[in-house]
């Protein structure tokens, strides 16, 4: 299978390797990590010896069970694969940081996030820049056809279906992707989270992550599902940040402000892949996914998370607004100090709403965008643009919100 090569993230790499002697690359299994780090080696035009070290192989990680041995006198780059697998390495890469040669530079790839993997954050702390990827999604392919007469073509109707992992977006058929998906949820129930040393059913949290699949675009109610699943809610919540941590799920805090109207003050949560959603939902086809009825759920998580994602905003960026009058707005996030808004819309025309008017009066917001399936970008109002999902190459956050 092709590979896609990701020029963005690949200069991110580079440039935070010269300020920092650990570069953490995080996202989710299958996303295309290991990819990226062969491909940033492959790039560099002065070749430095590479030593890469999987610790999914039994050979590798018995190497490291005596780390400062085997990694205090190499140079070049040192690539640690699937590192969630051994917490305890971090301590011990904190002293090859300071200790080891200017010439040696740590490339960690984790399929967790920092606050899943005990004592990674505290123990890097000032050592530790990190990436977080991804699948594919429209700024891949936007970056490609800049860099490339010969590039993959975006279809934002197959990115849709099939979601962003690059082996289910590029499989030769819609059944071979549906395929993966399948078995990449069956290893990750089955061995990824027992490999973090959690240690929950995987039938018990396959349910949980079916059932998540219906709330997905919707206020999260853990007392319901804990009472549906005869499970605390605490327990739930846990399971919650667990595919949050796993980066499967994203939670979407609430925005607060000081309002006396009722503000919803529980999260919302969206699948961050739209093909592991639908695999939940057994949509296997764009007939299917047309006809069903969280058709337009779908396609808010799908744009959402294209919008957060081409614009780079962190999580502790993004939020929600509601009320419970029934106001609200599907992205709330700051830059350079001022309010900004996205609502998503699966609609051919989207048109000036209630929430919407209130969402400008309530958050004094600076401008307001409206994300739809189509291709023009038009205005509703002096501070609300529609935006076609294709055109957010054309849409600079920079230089709109200045």
């Amino acid at each position: 299978m092709k590979s896609i090569a990701r020029e963005e993230a690949l200069q991110d790499l580079e440039t935070k390797l010269k300020s920092f002697p650990i570069v953490g690359i995080l996202g989710p299994r299958q996303c295309g990590k290991t990819t990226l780090a062969k491909q940033f080696i492959d790039n560099q035009k002065k070749k430095k010896k590479t030593y890469f070290f999987d610790l999914e192989n039994p050979r590798d990680l018995s190497k490291l069970e005596n780390p400062l041995l085997n990694l205090e006198n190499l140079e070049g780059y040192v690539i640690i694969d699937e590192v969630q697998r051994l917490p305890e390495l971090f301590p011990i890469l904190r002293v090859l940081a300071d200790r080891v040669s200017k010439k040696t530079k740590f490339i960690l790839l984790g399929s967790a996030s920092p606050l899943l993997i005990k004592n990674s954050s505290e123990s890097l702390a000032g050592r530790i820049a990190f990436i977080e990827l991804r699948g594919f999604g429209i700024e891949t392919f936007t970056k490609l056809k800049e860099t490339s007469r010969k590039s993959e073509q975006l279809d934002t109707s197959k990115l849709w279906l099939r979601g962003g992992f690059p082996r289910s977006y590029l499989s030769s058929s819609i059944k071979d992707s549906y395929e993966w998906r399948e078995n990449f949820i069956e290893t990750f129930l089955e061995r990824d989270i027992p490999n973090l040393g959690i240690n929950i059913p995987s039938r018990t949290l396959r349910q949980f992550w079916t059932m998540l699949s219906h709330y997905h675009g919707q206020v999260f109610n853990a007392s319901e599902l804990a009472r549906s699943m005869n499970l605390s809610s605490p327990t739930i919540q846990r399971y919650l940040d667990i595919l949050s941590g796993t980066f499967i799920i994203r939670q979407l805090q609430p925005w607060f402000y000081n309002a006396k109207k009722r503000i919803v003050k529980s999260p919302k949560i969206y699948f961050r892949d739209s093909g592991l959603l639908h695999v939940f939902l057994s949509i296997d086809s764009k007939t299917a996914l047309n006809g069903h009825p969280k058709l337009g759920a779908s396609w808010e998580g799908f744009a959402l998370e294209e919008f957060i994602s081409f614009h780079k905003l962190s999580e502790q960026e993004c939020f929600f607004w509601g009320l419970h009058t029934g106001a609200e707005l599907d992205l709330v996030f700051q830059k350079s100090g001022k309010l900004y808004g996205l609502e998503v819309k699966y609609s051919d025309a989207p048109k000036m709403t209630k929430s919407m008017h209130s969402a400008l009066a309530e958050l004094n917001l600076e401008k307001l965008f409206v994300l739809y399936p189509g291709k023009d970008t038009y205005r509703l109002d002096k501070k609300i643009e529609v935006i076609g999902i294709e055109a957010l190459s054309a849409l600079s956050l920079k230089t709109t919100v200045n």
